[in-house]
Order: C-alpha cells, then structure tokens, then sequence
C-alpha cells in the first residue's frame, strides 16, 4: 500500500490504476474496513463448492456460470480500521464527478419521465415491469410456483456524476442497520450496496445465516407492529426453505424468530439461524443456501430458470452474495441486495419483491420504488 493518504479520497486513484479493492462495515458496528490487490488480478472462480479453502473479498453473481464468474480479491493489503473523515459533501442538489464537473440530480420517476438525467427507455420503467408482473403471477396463481422474485433495473447511460467516496460515505452514515460495502474489480466495475440480509457468517465451528423476507415502511421510524398475511407467508417461505437445505445435509439449526428488522427507511421479518459445521463444509453450505427464496423463488431450480427466461435482463451481480471470506478467521457473506453498479459512465440501480399468488401489481411496483430509494439516497446529499 504505497498511498501517503489514509482517507476515502484515494477510491479513484485505485479504481484509475485498475486495482481491485473492497470497503465494508458489518451491521452496528463503526468500523470500516479496507483491503486491496496490490498485484495481479483478481481470481475468477466458476465453483462455489471450492470456495471453502479460498480466503478473499467475495462478489459473487446470482448464479455462477460460463461468463459470469465469482471474483475474489486476495489481499496483501487489510486495515481493520480505516476512517471516514472524508466523503462528506454540503451541496444537497448535486453530485461532483471525478474530474470536478458538477451533474445535476437524477429524477428517476420513470411512469411520468425525467428531467436533465433520466432513466434509458424501457428499462426498469412501469410498462415493462407491468408486462412481466404478468408473466410472473400466472403461473403463481396456477399453482406451478410457490414464490417468485421480479427484479428491476434502472440504467442511466451517460452518467459521469456518481462519486463512489461519497456514495460510499452516505451509506456507512445512514445505514447503521445493514451491512454496507464497496467493491472494484476491472471485470465488474464499482459495485456498492447497503444490504439487511445475511447469507452465512461464523468463524470456526459456529455459523450463523438468516429468513429474510417480507417488507413494511416503518411507522414514524419505528418497526411496524402488525404484518399482512401476504408478508407473513412469504418469511415463511423463506425460513421453512432454509431449515429443509440445512436438514439436508445434516444440520439441525436453533431459530429465534420471525421478528421485525431494521433496513433503512423499511422494514423485513426475520428469523435468525444458528448452528454447528466445520469450515471446510462452507462451499457445500453456500450451494445449498444459495440462491434463497428471497431473491430467486420456489421450487428453486425452476423458478432460477423462469427468472432467467422471463425478467427481461441478466441479473448479473444483483442478488448475488459478497463479503469477506476467511476460513481460518470470521467470514461474513451478505446477499446482494440494494446495490448499484458503476461503470464506463453508466449508472445501474437494482431492487425487488418476492410474488406470491395474491400479489397486486401496483403494491410491488411500490415495493420496488421503495428498495430503489435505499440507493438513490447515497447519491445526493439530503
């Protein structure tokens, strides 16, 4: 690490000189952690099941394939406490790029049309999510899926104001409830997220993963205290699928839960997973986990295939998982959610909803509005 700086300033200078890094901060806590590739290049890996033994910074895709790898950053370079003094900005309605210019603010209401920036057509907008909402809920209501998720993405070409130390910044500041990071690799480009949901962490023989599902707007700031039975079904879902991928490869976990949770302005239900496996069994726990019923659907296999035929784009590293793996220390993986990627001047935003047969279009659509807000937020100041 040759920077003499020790602040968020020196993100672009890395992201210029093609060197892979990643921040993250880990729920309640405050310190930020860094760690880059000084040499080489980041490693692909096309097997999820030899990822056991393979110590690193972790982005990973919805679903591993040809073209679609897993990155893992093996760092000789780690500080455990890097601060964030800098990164702050005082204008509310713009956004500095890199070279200094100024960009206006995105207004990103695609169902009536943007202003100076707005969305690229017919990608993420109301008509097109309109259209696979139905594509989605007839065979949920026929009965061939219990559960689907519909995504969104929100593409804005041409983009040059996305500061990432300051987009980095703003999520460590307003989301203290979820697990925040940043990443680059030259493959992927700049993705960030500010995610609520857990995949796995532990460190030696203890682990820990989580049911997630379900989503309410909190009530002045406070988590809600009655659930619809749509939002109850679909937690449930989720946990009953967790405890049957467990139990089959002969774990039995303690639960608590579900009960409400904090993911910034909204709220999910949550139940909490602990059990005992040996860290050489984390590959084998990452495929039968991965993907869960919160981001994918049931059946599983099926329903990753009628996502893949049907949403309308690659979902790439949305929905994916990403964080530090360490089978000789702690790791904690996070589910990609409420991320952006950033790259070649192009700005993507995703977010989605889990469909069940009773779903309307317009409450998911809303849903979605919502989850998108969570990245939005950290683009301008408030």
């Amino acid at each position: 690490m040759t920077e003499s700086k020790k602040d968020l300033s020196i993100i672009n200078n890395l992201i210029s000189r093609k060197q892979p890094f990643a921040f993250y901060r880990l729920p309640e806590q405050e310190k930020l952690c860094f760690l880059t590739q000084t040499t080489g290049e980041a490693e692909a890996i096309f097997n999820v099941e030899s990822i056991h033994n393979k110590p690193g910074f972790i982005l990973a895709p919805f679903r591993i394939k040809k073209g679609s790898p897993a990155w893992r950053i093996r760092p000789d370079y780690i500080d455990t406490n890097f601060p964030l003094e800098t990164g702050k900005k005082s204008n509310s309605t713009t956004s500095t790029a890199p070279n200094g210019t100024e960009e206006r603010k995105i207004d990103d209401n695609s169902r009536t049309g943007g202003n100076e920036i707005s969305p690229s057509a017919n990608v993420g907008d109301f008509e097109q999510y309109a259209s696979c909402f139905r594509s989605f809920i007839e065979p949920l209501r026929k009965g061939i899926y219990d559960k689907l998720v519909l995504s969104r993405r929100v593409v804005y070409p041409g983009y040059s104001g996305f500061s990432p130390e300051h987009a980095l910044y703003e999520a460590c500041r307003r989301y203290v409830h979820s697990y925040v990071y940043l990443c680059y690799t030259p493959q992927t480009g700049v993705w960030l997220g500010s995610t609520p949901e857990m995949l796995l962490s532990g460190e030696a023989d203890r682990w820990n993963t989580v049911a997630l599902a379900g989503t309410m707007s909190l009530e002045n700031g406070q988590l809600p205290e009655e659930w619809s039975n749509k939002n109850k079904e679909e937690q449930q879902y989720v946990a009953d699928y967790i405890r049957k991928q467990l139990r089959s490869v002969g774990i039995t976990p303690e639960e608590h839960g579900p009960y409400p949770s904090y993911a910034g302005a909204l709220s999910h239900l949550k139940t909490d997973f602990h059990f005992h496996a040996d860290t050489a069994r984390l590959g084998e726990l990452l495929k039968v986990l991965h993907p869960t019923p919160a981001v994918c659907g049931l059946p599983k296999e099926k329903a990753y295939r009628f996502i893949k035929e049907n949403e309308g784009y690659d979902r790439n590293y949305y929905s994916g998982f990403v964080g530090m793996l360490n089978p000789l220390g702690k790791t904690d993986l996070y589910v990609n959610l409420r991320c952006l990627n950033y790259k070649v001047n192009e700005l993507s935003l995703y977010a989605g909803s889990g469909l069940l047969s009773a779903s309307e279009l317009e409450d998911e659509w809303q849903e979605t509005e919502k989850k998108l807000q969570t990245m939005k937020r950290l683009l301008f100041s408030e």
